[in-house]
């Protein structure tokens, strides 16, 4: 496993005295995430959060802020985007070998509600909170970015719209000509 980004450790002790933070990366750290994850730029990366004990770890709400600067899926130009995501994480003891249980309990389907999806493991009495806060960033993004202007390019190139191309394109030439 690579080391961290963004490394901000923050320790069970810590989160009993309760802890807000306000976490900025440097150039550095932006660089190197923004290769992570596959962003063109990421000139701002920043996070505000309050951390604090809860029964069985720690809990970390806050906002993750993120210029970012991504490639068009269609034409490679570059998007940029601001992203204010908020998030609500905890990190509970054995939160990992509880779900494994389950999983292996049973071979039937369980169905992940969408307030288990934010429950992760608490390790050694300690979370990376940088590290969460880049898995929210990456989270996210728009996994298929799309410059304003794609669809004109594209026709100038004579890339099909998927209305020209699609399946039912060859029909629709057929509507409206004599002898239908």
């Amino acid at each position: 496993m690579t080391a961290p980004e963004f490394p901000h450790p923050v320790t069970l002790a810590e989160a009993a005295q309760g802890r807000s933070m306000a976490l900025e990366a440097d150039a550095g750290a932006r660089a190197a995430i923004a290769k992570r994850l596959g962003l063109l730029e990421l000139p701002r990366f920043a996070l505000r959060a309050e951390v604090r004990a809860i029964a069985g770890g720690m809990a970390a709400q806050g906002v993750v802020e993120a210029d970012v600067v991504q490639s068009c899926a269609a034409t490679g130009l570059p998007i940029s985007a601001h992203l204010s995501e908020p998030f609500d994480l905890r990190f509970l003891r054995d939160a990992g070998a509880d779900m494994g249980a389950e999983l292996g309990a049973t071979e039937e389907e369980i169905e992940i509600g969408s307030a288990d999806c934010d429950i992760l493991p608490l390790e050694n009495d300690r979370i990376d909170l940088g590290e969460a806060a880049v898995q929210t960033l990456s989270l996210a993004l728009d996994p298929f970015p799309r410059h304003p202007d794609a669809d004109r390019i594209l026709a100038e190139k004579g890339v099909l719209s998927e209305e020209q191309a699609g399946p039912f394109a060859a029909l629709a030439q057929w509507r409206g000509k004599p002898g239908d």
